[in-house]
């Protein structure tokens, strides 16, 4: 089958690798793992994961439904959030097995409305932080992301839950954060963490770009073994960040000022995370030593709607595609239809490198979400 551009691609061998190396990590550490959908929601990606996982981690109602669906009735739906809304709390509760609350205020609210349905944790904020980007870190100084771990102390809630959930990085390539979290949990909660039923380490591991697992394995080999609990990691980034691209076309080519432009099919709201972070993408047909640049920029009117200069062996020309490598986490979920500009088609290059089409947008799309 052709790739009509713009075009989602998901790798199924590479998302299958992927998974298969957290199964070597699950099955020596005895870790839990969950796929965190926030990710990419993408059903495809839900039901080759399934398998592979133990369950789901969602952030909301219609993530918790989509996991259930998936699921069908077997697997663990883990839910975190700093936001619940009263009238949600009784499907939250007969469709999540775990509900870790975000306040003690949250938990107080709520706690009780849930607790016969499924097990009920808390989120801690460990005050340490790994994450230099503070858009990114989530134990920034006044963070909305969880009970500052001083406070939890303070309050022996950690006596009425089942489970502490936390979170401290972000694209991390080694465990010393996780290594050093603990160290501290330990220290402040002792004994106390005994009586929990599960740690939930969050997720933000790069797990493919890390070397050496054992210091994971060992970690939660002793974990279980002294605490006698379960542990879990929520991982999204490393289960489909590199397991997917997108396909652009070039539809024109012009110079300003000097520089060559060339307009994609494609736009910074395809991968809003570019425009967000100002992040320059990872171009398959990139070569730092090119003789030919050109400035990417996307087809809608906003004047930032550029992805950055890149440097190529030939000039481009008109039809030429440009891939926008490890783009499977964060892009597609929040990608939008500014400017009336569709929503790229979304493929699984199958393992057997056959082409399918999954899903393809249309104006009646655009139509049923304004009308």
């Amino acid at each position: 089958m052709e790739i009509k551009t713009p075009a989602f691609v998901l790798n199924e061998a590479q998302l299958i690798e992927n998974l298969t190396t957290l199964t070597s990590i699950r099955e020596q550490s005895g870790c839990k793992i969950l796929y965190a959908i926030k990710a990419l929601p993408c059903v495809k990606v839900l039901e080759i994961a399934k398998p592979f996982v133990d369950g789901f981690a969602v952030s909301s109602l219609f993530e918790a439904h989509l996991a259930r669906e998936v699921l069908t009735g077997q697997g663990e739906v883990h839910l975190t959030s700093p936001a619940f809304l009263t009238g949600e709390l009784y499907e939250l509760s007969a469709l999540c097995t775990h509900i870790n609350f975000n306040s003690l205020s949250q938990h107080a609210r709520f706690s009780t409305a849930v607790e016969a349905e499924t097990q009920v944790g808390l989120r801690v904020n460990p005050k340490i932080s790994f994450v230099k980007d503070e858009r990114f870190n989530p134990c920034q100084q006044y963070s909305k992301l969880g009970v500052d771990i001083d406070t939890l102390w303070h309050s022996n809630q950690i006596e009425q839950i089942q489970g502490l959930h936390f979170h401290t990085v972000f694209g991390a390539t080694d465990f010393n954060p996780l290594l050093q979290t603990i160290e501290k949990l330990r220290r402040y909660f002792g004994n106390s963490l005994e009586k929990l039923k599960w740690l939930n380490f969050g997720g933000g591991y790069l797990f493919h770009k890390i070397q050496d697992h054992q210091p994971f394995i060992d970690l939660v080999i002793d974990l279980k073994r002294e605490l006698n609990l379960d542990c879990y990691l929520e991982i999204g980034n490393g289960i489909v960040g590199n397991a997917a691209q997108i396909v652009a076309s070039v539809i024109d080519i012009f110079e300003s000022d000097g520089k060559t432009i060339a307009i994609l099919d494609t736009s910074v709201n395809h991968n809003p995370e570019v425009f967000e972070y100002q992040r320059a993408p990872v171009i398959r047909e990139h070569h730092e030593n090119g003789r030919f640049s050109a400035i990417l920029a996307g087809g809608t009117c906003l004047a930032g709607d550029i992805f950055g200069e890149y440097h190529f062996k030939h000039p481009l020309q008109l039809g030429d595609k440009i891939t926008f490598e490890n783009i499977g986490a964060y892009s597609l979920i929040k990608a939008n239809r500014f400017n009336g500009h569709n929503l790229p088609s979304i493929y699984l290059q199958c393992a057997d490198s056959q082409i399918e089409l999954i899903k393809k947008y249309g104006y009646q799309d655009f139509l049923q979400q304004w009308n």
